[in-house]
């Protein structure tokens, strides 16, 4: 049973919602239904967006996983923190005019770093 992840697959929901409702409000001023519209500040939260749907999917997944093989659950909380963290982190840097890309860059570092380490530890807890 799923104990830790859960919540963070929520965080990462309730994230990636505040995300779209903040491209749906420019949407609606600037009257865009598709496409940027020509206007930068549409576009950048379209990827803000984007990119929270481009990588927290499979950090959820990997994290899941690795609970249901027997990940203790305190190593996962650790994961599951820092893929929120580096998801926030991200979001908020790409967010900003201008860019804060140290945030971004952080934020990378930790979700590459969760789905690589939990990619490493599901493939290991098969093989080993």
């Amino acid at each position: 049973m799923l104990t830790a992840t859960p919540l963070y697959a929520g965080l990462l929901g309730l994230l990636f919602m505040t995300l779209t409702f903040r491209v749906v409000m420019v949407r609606r001023t600037e009257r865009v239904s598709l496409g940027d519209g020509g206007f930068p500040e549409l576009e950048k939260r379209i990827r803000v967006q984007g990119n929270c749907a481009e990588y927290a999917p499979m950090g959820i997944l990997l994290l899941g996983l690795a609970e249901m093989q027997g990940m203790p659950v305190w190593l996962v909380h650790v994961f599951g923190l820092l893929l929120l963290a580096g998801r926030l982190a991200h979001a908020w840097g790409l967010s900003q005019t201008p860019q804060v890309l140290r945030a971004r860059i952080w934020g990378m570092y930790f979700t590459v770093g969760v789905i690589i380490s939990l990619s490493l530890a599901n493939i290991g807890h098969v093989l080993f």
